[in-house]
């Protein structure tokens, strides 16, 4: 069975984004993530543990939490595509993987999209993550324009969205082994 793939997206930098990929994490065993970084000239996926276990990284962070395996995707916009199936393909062996980045979000067709909104203005782009969110995650949500049907959550809610999502994941494995 292939597994679930999250994609967190947020409304500017700094606004939550690896702190919410890390309680899930943490509440969700067997699972991997990735980090995307963008570049201008160089494409790489970094899997190596040394470089990836660094302290102060996203990716350490992932690691701290718990995760499986941890992949660093660094690349142009252009090339994002082709690397991040080539990095799921080297996690389709967990449960799940849970995919940090905006752009990430942009290029993948993902099973569940989470929106972490800051203070602060939207940056370019953001709207559109917005609008594919199942899950928002945010104690402003209140001055979002969220979509209809979207599960909305403070930032201090952490267990009732992970339950939210935990939910969402049995339901679409259920639907996977039919």
């Amino acid at each position: 069975m292939k597994p679930i793939i999250i994609g967190i997206g947020g409304s500017h930098s700094d606004s939550g984004k690896t702190t919410v990929a890390c309680q899930f994490l943490e509440r969700l065993p067997g699972w991997g993530a990735i980090k995307y970084t963008k570049t201008y000239l160089k494409s790489s996926i970094i899997e190596d543990l040394e470089i990836i276990s660094e302290e102060g990284k996203d990716t350490r962070r992932f690691i701290d939490a718990g995760a499986k395996k941890v992949l660093w995707v660094q690349s142009p916009f252009s090339k994002l595509g082709k690397l991040l199936s080539m990095a799921l393909e080297k996690l389709s062996h967990l449960e799940g993987i849970i995919i940090e980045g905006n752009s990430a979000i942009e290029v993948l067709n993902l099973d569940i999209v989470i929106f972490v909104s800051g203070s602060g203005v939207l940056k370019e782009g953001a709207e559109r993550i917005l609008r594919k969110a199942v899950v928002v995650i945010s104690d402003q949500a209140s001055l979002l324009q969220i979509p209809e049907g979207t599960h909305q959550f403070g930032k201090n809610d952490v267990e009732r969205y992970v339950n939210c999502i935990k939910e969402i994941v049995r339901k679409k494995k259920d639907v996977d082994v039919s």
